[in-house]
């Protein structure tokens, strides 16, 4: 799952510089908000997620570990996207999948939570201590 997620947040990173870029050489920043999010929630929240779950493999590997991913995998599409038609539109058609992508987010997220207090000890030792520990 480490893998999973970090690979994903970097799919939302790629999009967040494009998006900056396009905003910088057009001078158009209507859609800040959709690059804030996609720049926090997909790149920095989900390399982050991916992060402690290559040092707490357990909770990567758990029910817990895939439903926050696949939550966070189809939540920030759907809210993001609802967001930009929004934003571009003024349609408030959009606001639907805002708050359906928004909601997969937020329990993703709990979940995410839920999972580190199960499954992180503070007796864990991370992966690079374990190899050294090994050893000797």
């Amino acid at each position: 799952m480490a893998r999973k997620m970090i690979v994903g947040s970097t799919f939302y990173f790629v999009i967040g510089v494009l998006m900056g870029m396009g905003m910088s050489m057009t001078e158009s920043f209507v859609l800040k908000s959709v690059h804030a999010h996609v720049n926090l929630l997909g790149w920095v929240s989900m390399a982050i997620g991916g992060i402690v779950y290559h040092l707490f493999p357990s909770a990567g590997e758990s029910r817990l570990g895939k439903w926050h991913f696949w939550l966070h995998m189809i939540g920030i599409p759907l809210m993001t996207g609802g967001l930009t038609g929004l934003m571009l539109s003024a349609n408030t058609l959009y606001t639907l999948p805002i708050g359906v992508g928004g909601v997969l987010v937020v329990v993703g997220t709990i979940l995410f939570s839920i999972n580190l207090l199960l499954h992180m000890r503070e007796t864990s030792t991370p992966p690079a201590k374990r190899d050294t520990l090994d050893e000797k």
